[in-house]
C-alpha cells in the first residue's frame, strides 16, 4: 500500500462506499464487520465515527489509496476470498500491531495463548539461576521456531524482558516481515533472526534454552482442500501442511527440542484438535516430564506443554 498515492474523498461519499460493501459483504457470506474493520485501517476512522456514521457529513477524509483501489481490493475479498488482512497488510495480535502478507500465516487469536502458557510455565518453575529467587526459565535464551510473523517472538519478548528471543524460519520472505514487525514494536534489540529448519541454526547453543515455543505445520495434507478458500488459496502452504498425518513436524520438535533445551526447559506448541493423544504418547515416550494438554477459550485441545527431565 505505501506504493500507492493518497486520495482526498468527501465523508458523503466513504459513507456511500461503505453501505454499498456492507450489503455485498452480506451477499457474500462475508462478515460486515470486516468493512468498517478496512475503513479503520486505510481511512483512520474510528468505531464510534463508524457506529455513529458522523464522518458522512466530514468533507474530507484522507484515504491511504484511491477509493477505485479500495474497491478493486474489496472485489478481492468478495469474489477470490484474500483476507481482509491481506488487504490491509496489518492484523493485531496481544497488544501488537503485526505487518503480514501472504509470506506468512495469519496470527490467530487463540495463538495468543502460547504466550499465556509459557509465562505461567516459567514463573511456576521451581529452578532458581545462582540463588536468585526469580525462576530462571524467565531469563537465558527461548526459541520461537517457524515464526512466520513474528508474533509468537514479539509476545516472548514482551513477557519476557530479561530473555533473548531466537526466531528461526525457513522462509527468507517471512523472515524479513517478522524483522520489520520487530523493529516496529521497538524489540530488534531483544530477538535474533535466523533462516533455517527448526533448530538448525541454534546449534551454537544446545543445552541452553529455557523454553521453546511453535505453532508448527500439522494441518494433514489431505485436509488442506477442504479447508476455507481464504486459507488454502492465500496463506503460505508451508506454514499449513503437516504431512500424511499432521504431526510431522511436531513429531521432529519431540525429538530434536531436549538436545537444545535445559534440564526443566520448556516445550510447547499448537496443534489442532484430535491429535492431543498422539502428542502427549510421543512426549510420554521422549525425555519429557509434567506433560499438560491445554484448551484454547472454544473448549479445544489445542496446545500441549512438557519439561526436559
Amino acid at each position: 500500500m505505501a506504493d500507492n498515492q493518497p486520495e482526498i474523498v468527501s465523508g458523503l461519499k466513504l459513507w456511500q462506499w461503505r453501505n454499498q460493501a456492507l450489503k455485498a459483504a452480506i451477499a457474500n457470506d462475508v462478515s460486515p464487520t470486516e468493512v468498517d474493520w478496512l475503513l479503520q485501517e486505510v481511512a483512520g476512522l474510528d468505531r464510534l465515527a463508524l457506529r455513529l456514521e458522523s464522518f458522512k457529513e466530514w468533507s474530507q477524509i484522507q484515504l491511504q489509496f484511491p477509493l477505485e483501489k479500495l474497491e478493486a481490493l474489496w472485489q478481492r475479498r468478495l469474489n477470490d476470498r484474500l483476507p481482509v488482512q491481506y488487504i490491509t497488510e496489518v492484523t493485531y495480535w496481544r497488544k501488537f500491531k503485526i505487518a503480514v502478507s501472504p509470506a506468512v500465516l495469519i496470527p490467530r487469536p487463540e495463538t495468543e495463548c502460547l504466550i499465556d502458557l509459557a509465562v505461567a510455565a516459567a514463573s511456576t518453575s521451581e529452578t532458581t539461576l545462582h540463588g536468585s529467587s526469580q525462576p530462571s526459565l524467565q531469563q537465558g535464551h527461548w526459541a520461537d521456531l517457524g515464526t512466520g510473523s513474528g508474533a509468537i517472538a514479539l509476545g516472548l519478548a514482551d513477557a519476557f524482558p530479561q530473555a533473548t528471543i531466537h526466531a528461526v524460519d525457513s522462509s527468507r520472505q517471512a523472515l524479513a516481515i517478522a524483522m520489520t514487525n520487530a523493529h516496529n514494536c521497538g524489540l530488534a534489540k531483544r530477538i535474533q533472526f535466523y533462516q533455517g529448519s527448526w533448530w538448525e541454526p541454534l546449534e551454537f547453543l544446545t543445552g541452553q534454552f529455557s523454553g521453546m515455543v511453535s505453532n508448527p505445520p500439522y494441518i494433514p495434507t489431505s485436509i488442506l482442500p477442504t479447508l476455507q478458500s481464504e486459507v488454502i488459496n492465500h496463506e503460505p502452504h508451508l506454514a499449513l501442511d503437516g504431512g500424511s498425518d499432521g504431526l510431522e513436524c511436531i513429531r521432529h520438535l519431540i525429538e530434536i527440542s531436549p538436545i537444545y533445551l535445559q534440564t526443566g526447559g520448556v516445550w510447547l506448541i499448537e496443534m489442532m484438535a484430535g491429535q492431543a493423544n498422539a502428542v502427549r504418547e510421543m512426549l510420554l515416550q521422549g525425555n519429557y516430564r509434567n506433560i499438560q494438554i491445554h484448551a484454547d477459550l472454544a473448549g479445544i485441545e489445542r496446545f500441549a506443554l512438557a519439561y526436559k527431565s
